[in-house]
């Protein structure tokens, strides 16, 4: 078994790179090795307990989305607060409503399994979001609404399909303590992750840990924490972790690069292994059976349901044509559906497999269409400013004790102020130092004379105090 999963994995791995030069996001490709290693390919791996893997999907989904709100900026809620909770609450119970009963007209679903259908695929992908905007710079208010929605609307997505599983197993309880059930989970899981985002910080920055490899530990042990107790409470553990790391990330923490180049590993091994077993769940023979209704409730979701949710819940916001469509297009569906697809079998529906397939075919069709396009989409619609900079070079500032200083690292854009400027011409504050320049993909020693160039990337040493002055000199946001 652990030989199969090693080799997977390695498949897995180089199979990302053949996904990223033809333009397919890596989910299709980790999907499809997961299928190709289940029971009904090569047969190497047998995984068929929903239950186990709900809980192993949770697991990494928590990961996923700590390391999301870990790199979201306190700028970016600013901008995009108030539309992005509008689409996580009232655009999914809009996405489930519509869907579900224009699925019920057109395919003849039992109008509470098509509404099923509805709340389980109703929510915008957290993993798969997160995964596709890594690496491509959109535009902020547009990037920013979509991956704070993706981020906080489980809640609600999970709350409407537990309420349709106790409908059609009339197990439902009162329409006033769903009410108040659903105030709680999102009322506590904020709470809950303001609690510890704030106790964090002084956590981390107090402990004098024996190496920096604790500090990573720590700092997963502080995600997993903040879900454990929402989730003893009853609260929603997902809005928890995001806002915990939100808090973290926009806080001055020792080790803080360290723990964000930790995370975004750990975050993709997660995405990686989540997709895999997940493929693993799915009966190829079934999936092939439901494909014809897959496809309409897909073109449904993609073409009817979401861009209906995305106009009524950002109509009081302004939000250009264009914004409004990329909205629409990048409600990618991923790993969340999946899971939630898990819960009919998991409640012990009969049926629970159908509604497992047909969404597993979704998120297909969604990430296949709406996620290989995404750049097309905001190229047309010049919402797409080209791609990250990852530079091959990258430094820290590493210490064991609160050095009140930080290694920033900034790209310089075609459009900073600062280009061709000598940096003795730069007026940096004091305390303030270019320390290297990754130029090209070699590391340049700055020395006065040297002039700033586009697409450089600058390592500033700075102190906390200094540093919005200095961000202010350079031209930076």
């Amino acid at each position: 078994m652990l030989l199969s999963i090693a080799i997977l994995l390695i498949i897995a791995t180089f199979s990302s790179r053949i996904a990223a030069r033809f333009g397919v996001p890596g989910l299709i490709i980790f999907l499809a090795l997961g299928m190709l290693f289940g029971s009904e390919g090569l047969n190497l791996i047998t995984l068929e307990d929903y239950i186990t893997v709900q809980q192993i999907a949770i697991a990494a989904l928590v990961i996923i989305l700590f390391e999301g709100g870990l790199t979201t900026k306190r700028s970016q809620i600013d901008i995009a607060a108030g539309p992005s909770i509008s689409l996580a609450t009232i655009g999914v119970t809009l996405t489930a409503v519509i869907l579900g009963i224009i699925s019920h007209v057109v395919l003849g679903f039992d109008i509470y399994s098509a509404i099923l259908i509805g709340t389980i695929v109703a929510s915008t992908d957290a993993a798969a979001v997160f995964t596709i905007f890594k690496n491509r710079k959109i535009d902020p208010k547009t990037s920013s609404t979509l991956e704070i929605e993706s981020a906080s609307n489980d809640p609600v997505a999970i709350i409407l399909t537990v309420t349709m599983i106790g409908l059609i197993l009339d197990t439902l309880d009162s329409a006033s303590i769903l009410i108040l059930n659903l105030l709680w989970q999102i009322l506590a899981g904020v709470l809950i992750g303001v609690i510890i985002g704030y106790l964090a910080p002084y956590l981390i920055n107090r402990l004098k840990l024996e190496s920096g490899g604790f500090y990573y530990v720590l700092a997963l042990s502080l995600c997993f924490l903040s879900y454990g107790l929402a989730d003893e409470i009853y609260a929603n553990g997902f809005l928890a972790v995001f806002i915990t790391g939100l808090i973290i990330g926009n806080r001055e923490v020792i080790y803080k690069q360290g723990i964000l180049r930790f995370l975004d590993g750990t975050s993709t091994f997660s995405q990686v292994l989540l997709f895999l077993m997940l493929g693993l769940l799915v009966t190829p023979s079934e999936l092939v059976a439901l494909w014809k209704e897959g496809v309409v409730v897909a073109i449904i979701l993609i073409f009817v349901a979401r861009p209906l949710a995305v106009l009524l819940c950002t109509i009081f916001w302004k939000y250009s044509i264009q914004q409004r469509l990329f909205l629409t297009w990048g409600g990618i569906k991923g790993a969340v559906p999946i899971v939630l697809a898990t819960y009919p079998s998991a409640a012990g529906m009969e049926d629970g497999t159908f509604y497992f397939h047909i969404v597993f075919f979704v998120v297909l069709f969604s990430a296949l269409v709406q996620g290989s396009t995404i750049d097309i989409v905001a190229k047309k619609l010049g919402l797409l400013t080209g791609m990250k900079n990852h530079p091959l070079h990258s430094m820290e500032l590493l210490s064991l004790e609160r050095s009140k200083s930080e290694l920033l690292e900034l790209e310089v854009l075609p459009e900073n102020s600062i280009i061709d400027r000598k940096i003795q011409d730069l007026n940096l504050p004091p305390n303030c130092l270019i320390t290297a320049i990754v130029r090209e993909s070699e590391i340049t020693t700055p020395r006065g004379q040297t002039k700033i160039k586009s697409g450089d990337i600058l390592f500033v040493l700075t102190r906390y105090k200094d540093k919005d002055k200095l961000l202010e000199v350079l031209n930076f946001d």
